[in-house]
């Protein structure tokens, strides 16, 4: 029989496990809202400045909820990791909008799939986290799954698109290792200031490129539904992290690939980004790779942090 610790490191893996989860679900309808942008070539910094904008006034207001008038004390105890991290997070945020209006969704959600590779190798070397076994045969699984989708759409949109949305999948690996580099950093206020820096960013296009604050209202109004999406993924995506590695957060997270893939694809929708046979069968073996990492959860032996 298992011991009570025993039985209650499964039950806070399992807590995680459905939280990353759950939060990769919600992500997985940002490129449904993009899809509904009017012009989206045109508006990405303008969008950027509303969503990281709404990204960071809910992040504060569960702060508040949370923790009342003295959240803002978690500012001071930021440290290099928070602003770091809050760095790397805007960067993805940056780069996920810019590559998904110059290519394809599949093209962009399918870089975002280098992810756990990433945060594996960065895990591994920064913090010597190392490699429980079924999570390395769910990575190669679920490389395999991503290779088979990419077969024939990685040719669709816009390199570059393809290239920034490397990038942003590089800025999200980045971020999910300093969250759990200092496990004592407000891991809400690093989110709160990759929204502010995010807002920055925007700006700092804007008016380098001369380009007018004004864009339509629709576009204002998706703007800020995808940012109530995004705070909410990384709410629970923060909750869960302290109870896996890096990795494994980064490989959970590939639900977003796969039913972002499936949004733009399904009739309800009106998209109709229609994805081929490889596509489908790629996403399978995806689905079947985070399905085998949950199964071993139940082997979880690391302690959550705090």
């Amino acid at each position: 029989m298992k011991s009570s610790k025993s039985l209650n490191l499964d039950k806070y893996y399992l807590t995680g496990f459905f939280l990353v989860f759950t939060a990769g679900i919600l992500w997985s309808f940002g490129a449904v809202v993009v899809r509904y942008m009017t012009d989206a070539g045109s508006y990405q910094p303008q969008y950027l400045f509303y969503r990281g904008f709404a990204i960071a006034t809910i992040l504060c207001t569960y702060l508040l909820i949370r923790e009342g008038f003295s959240f803002y004390k978690n500012f001071k105890r930021v440290g290099w990791s928070g602003v770091v991290g809050g760095f790397c997070l805007a960067m993805a945020f940056t780069g996920f909008i810019f590559s998904i209006t110059m290519t394809t969704a599949a093209v962009t959600l399918f870089m975002l799939a280098a992810m756990p590779f990433i945060a594996a190798i960065v895990g591994y070397i920064i913090l010597k986290e190392k490699l429980r076994k079924i999570t390395f045969v769910a990575m190669i699984i679920a490389f395999v799954g991503v290779m088979v989708m990419i077969i024939n759409d990685s040719i669709g949109g816009s390199p570059i698109g393809a290239i920034v949305g490397f990038g942003s999948a590089l800025g999200f690996a980045l971020y999910t290792v300093t969250i759990r580099w200092r496990p004592d950093t407000p891991k809400f206020t690093t989110v709160v200031l990759a929204g502010l820096f995010c807002s920055t960013f925007s700006l700092i296009i804007i008016f380098s490129t001369e380009k007018s604050f004004l864009m339509p209202a629709e576009n204002v109004y998706l703007s800020l539904l995808h940012g109530s999406l995004v705070a909410s993924g990384l709410i629970l995506y923060s909750l869960g992290a302290k109870y896996m590695p890096a990795a494994e957060l980064a490989l959970l997270s590939l639900m977003e690939v796969v039913g972002g893939v499936l949004w733009v694809w399904m009739p309800l929708f009106g998209i109709n980004e229609v994805p081929n046979f490889t596509t489908i069968i790629g996403g399978f073996i995806v689905i079947l790779a985070v399905f085998i990492h949950g199964v071993g959860a139940r082997k979880k032996t690391m302690p959550p942090t705090t």
